[in-house]
């Protein structure tokens, strides 16, 4: 019987991570097709100096969030669920308000980050006074956009095809912005409105949805602090920690990696090395997208179904993200080089061995996209936080060993290096902590 109720819940989990990542790829397809269509305009109209420039600042910008920003959608998830199955919407209402304080209090700190590094840094990055000012401007748009709160709630309420839905904003207001910009104001300045405008879209139709999604559920605004969830919700702080601390170390040295080539090679260099991470990243968006199905359902099945169904699920969204990534590469070694050139134009074609390189290093984080998950929803945040510390520093370390030396293709190979490194430690790791608690189990 225990196998028959371990299995059936591994297949109802599985079931249910196809069926929210079918939704976010949805709004990920049409992401994904209006992406090739604005890349083309901007990258055609600036040209690869002026587009370099405008891509360290959208990295500057990025980088910045990620340092401060946390993943508060997984405190709403996992800290709101005993709150809304026990029909507590007062106590939910105070996890999400603690949430939104945090997120509120990243934005304070990323302005003030913003601004120092644009003080120090703009002119290593050629940024003038006027392109300064801008700079700090757009950074200040991406922090107080931060959407993880909302993207919580819909979440909890399995409402991933809302957020899907909210999530299309970016693309589509890009796409309209870019469109507007080439016409009107076809520079730097005219897309960095374009870019800060679709941040705005997307943030109040995440807001907008998920207000009218939680309802009274979510239960009333004035009852309480939002500092009581703190004693309300035991470990709440420790998780929102490591959790902030593990996606700050796990993207941060990606958009590190366009500002280090600026410093080193210009804005070209760096233009270049953007434009092959982003279509790199566009064509293994499924990693991301798996990865926040994933960590709701191994959580899930980890409280509910024992140890045989987590093991079930765990190798099977293994077996998926494997032919997922192949797929991939398939698609980069076939179609890389001319969808390159019909996307920006042959003076970017230079840009194909990073892409081919970027685009590995991709796949490679995208066959142990269940890794990272798996530790996190059997309370080994710690260990997982510990493994990517490491794999960002050897990313970091290799790339600056390498890039003086190689130039934007070392930065590349870097990336392999380190993802390499990532997949077994995480993969290790992962497969323990299945044995461990099959053991415990026993």
């Amino acid at each position: 019987m225990t196998s028959k109720r371990g299995s059936g819940g591994a297949q109802e989990g599985f079931a249910r991570i196809l069926a929210n990542t079918g939704w976010l790829l949805g709004g990920k397809g049409v992401g994904a097709v209006l992406s090739l269509a604005y890349l083309a305009i901007v990258t055609r109209t600036l040209g690869v100096a002026d587009f370099g420039r405008f891509a360290l600042v959208l990295s500057a910008a990025n980088v910045i969030k990620t340092l401060v920003s946390f993943d508060s959608w997984q405190i709403v998830v996992r800290y709101g669920q005993p709150h809304l199955a026990g029909g507590n919407g007062d106590a939910l209402n105070r996890v999400l308000r603690f949430c939104i304080l945090i997120d509120l209090a990243s934005a304070v700190a990323g302005g003030l980050i913003a601004a120092f590094i644009i003080l120090a840094f703009g002119s290593l990055m050629e940024l003038s006074a006027a392109m300064g000012w801008q700079a700090w401007i757009f950074c200040m748009v991406m922090m107080i956009t931060i959407r993880s709160s909302p993207t919580g709630v819909l979440r909890l309420f399995d409402r991933f095809d809302s957020g899907a839905f909210a999530e299309t904003m970016i693309p589509v207001g890009r796409m309209i912005g870019a469109g507007l910009a080439w016409v009107l104001m076809p520079d730097v300045t005219g897309f960095l409105i374009a870019w800060g405008a679709a941040e705005l879209l997307c943030a109040v139709s995440y807001w907008g949805l998920a207000l009218h999604v939680g309802g009274e559920k979510l239960g009333s605004w004035r009852t309480g602090s939002a500092w009581d969830a703190r004693a309300e919700n035991p470990g709440i702080v420790g998780f929102l920690t490591a959790t902030n601390l593990q996606t700050t170390l796990s993207s941060v040295g990606q958009q590190v990696a366009v500002l280090v080539v600026g410093l080193f090679v210009g804005p070209a260099g760096a233009g270049l090395y953007r434009l092959a991470n982003q279509l790199a990243n566009s064509l293994t968006k499924i990693s991301s997208l798996l990865s926040r199905s994933i960590f709701v359902e191994l959580s899930r099945t980890h409280s509910s179904h024992g140890h045989e169904a987590l093991g079930t699920l765990f190798r099977r969204t293994n077996r998926l993200a494997l032919i997922a990534g192949a797929v991939i590469i398939a698609l980069i070694l076939t179609v890389g080089h001319p969808l390159l050139g019909l996307i920006a134009g042959k003076e970017f074609l230079p840009a194909y061995p990073l892409l081919l390189l970027l685009g590995v290093a991709a796949c490679i984080d995208l066959v142990g996209v269940s890794y990272r998950p798996l530790l996190m929803a059997t309370d080994r945040a710690s260990l997982s936080l510990r493994i990517t510390l490491i794999s960002t520093a050897l990313l970091l370390g290799m790339q600056a060993a390498l890039l003086p030396v190689y130039g934007t293709i070392g930065a590349a190979s870097a990336n392999i290096i380190a993802s390499i490194a990532g997949f077994a430690m995480m993969g290790l790791a992962s497969r323990q902590a299945v044995g461990r608690h099959a053991d415990k189990a026993g």
